[in-house]
């Protein structure tokens, strides 16, 4: 048994293994085939963009990596990337082992399902199905990927199933252990305006040393504009020291060209703190806090608020945080509350939610505005519904969607993971279905990311 997770694969699964280091390579991403073909330097350094950027006749990368300084800049060209990457080679496992997994897997899903009418889906059905996919022969690649579509069509959109390259890297990114070639980005799709907007940018990387910014926006990548989908994405991929132009756009500015060359990236997320300038000198302090998904972030949070001293006030930002694991937001529960704040509830039992309170100057008494978007999902939104309830904080944004379910995780013999939502959340105070609901905003208040400076 796994330490409990939530959301955070909603969009993962959405968007495939590209969406959190759009522009990075991952741990994950590595699994992607990395023998991309390097073009020499040519006219794709320098051509035209058709989106109106500015570009200087011979554009120069910003910052060349040590690693990279006796290699000349050459270019992945677009034309040469195929549009399917395939994952890294894995381990054959044999008929009767998948049939094992298979029915280890099934077993737990009858068992700790948190919906015991499958939500009106066909399970009985749906395992007859792939049991027999199974039976008429599927590689080991095939067995994990259909294994995963399986656990799809109970239809939450939540539960998932890892093969074991990935659940390796699943635990690294949770360690806070990015470890991957490419710019230093860390990025948010937008699939109504078909743009990748800038999170954050990782210390002493390519991206940070050419100027990129929180929210500005990258919109094309070697002059082609980019697209909300695993090809277009896959172009930023490429070998260490080669380069890729970057198409980037500031709130109310033009386009500018950016070359930046593709080099190792390691490091953890990384929180925005700062004091908001006020008219009467109260001392308000912001954190934007990107996920629950890094076991670094609390270590980081608490500095923050050992940097602040006492506040007026304080406010957390959640608009992009799509949930993690139990162990991230636990910490961070303990310096703004204490004592019971509700319940997480399975078929047949439930366990308590119970903080023990531990404060950093008057964090625990501090006023605390929360600020949620429908990107807030998960921990997201069990964090913000529990500090709500409590009368602990005020929400401020858009009502989130709704997607309070706890994963459970079980590993197998083959190393591979069923995550499997198990549970679900009631506050202390309220019998609120937030499933149903979402977590209702105090005041009606949003801006998207990158209308934000």
């Amino acid at each position: 048994m796994k330490t409990s997770r939530t959301a955070l694969w909603l969009k993962r699964i959405a968007y495939g293994l590209l969406v959190l280091s759009l522009l990075a390579c991952n741990f994950v991403t590595q699994l992607v085939n990395p023998n991309l073909p390097i073009a020499t330097p040519s006219a794709a350094m320098t051509a035209p963009v058709s989106n109106g950027a500015t570009n200087s006749p011979a554009l120069v990368p910003a910052y060349i990596p040590p690693e990279c300084v006796s290699i000349p800049p050459a270019t992945v060209s677009p034309q040469q990337i195929a549009p399917t990457q395939t994952i890294a080679p894995i381990a054959e496992i044999s008929k009767d082992e998948q049939l094992k997994i298979f029915e280890r897997m099934t077993d737990i899903i009858d068992n700790v399902y948190v919906y015991p009418d499958f939500s009106g889906k066909d399970w009985k059905g749906i395992k007859a199905q792939y049991r027999d996919k199974i039976e008429a022969s599927l590689s080991a690649e095939q067995f994990y990927v259909e294994m995963n579509n399986m656990i799809v069509e109970l239809g939450d959109e939540h539960s998932h199933y890892l093969s074991p390259p990935e659940a390796e890297a699943s635990e690294a990114e949770l360690r806070g252990e990015n470890n991957y070639v490419g710019v230093g980005v860390y990025s948010q799709p937008s699939v109504e305006r078909q743009t990748f907007t800038v999170i954050s940018t990782f210390p002493n990387s390519p991206a940070r040393h050419a100027g990129i910014q929180p929210h500005d926006k990258i919109i094309a990548v070697d002059g082609v504009p980019l697209k909300v989908d695993e090809f277009s994405a896959s172009r930023v991929r490429g070998p260490q020291c080669s380069t890729v132009r970057l198409t980037v756009q500031m709130l109310n500015e033009a386009p500018r060209d950016v070359m930046l060359y593709r080099a190792p990236i390691k490091g953890s997320l990384i929180i925005e703190q700062r004091l908001i300038p006020t008219s009467d000198e109260s001392k308000i302090g912001y954190i934007f806090i990107p996920s629950f998904y890094d076991e670094t972030l609390p270590p980081q949070i608490k500095q923050a608020l050992e940097d602040f001293g006492d506040l007026d006030g304080l406010i957390l930002d959640l608009r992009l945080n799509n949930g993690g694991s139990s162990s991230v937001v636990n910490p961070i529960f303990e310096w703004f509350t204490n004592g019971h704040l509700g319940k997480f509830v399975s078929r047949d039992s439930s366990r308590p939610l119970d903080v023990k309170g531990v404060s950093i100057h008057n964090s625990q008494t501090v006023p605390l505005v929360i600020i949620v978007s429908e990107d807030t999902i998960s921990y997201g939104e069990i964090f913000t519904a529990a500090l709500k309830d409590q009368g602990r904080a005020k929400v401020v944004g858009e009502t989130s969607l709704g997607n309070v379910e706890v994963l459970h995780g079980y590993d197998f013999n083959d190393n591979s993971q069923l995550w499997i939502a198990s549970e679900t959340f009631i506050s202390a105070t309220s019998n609120t279905d937030f499933e149903e609901t979402g977590i209702v905003q105090d005041v009606q208040a949003y801006a998207p990311w990158d209308t934000i400076t």
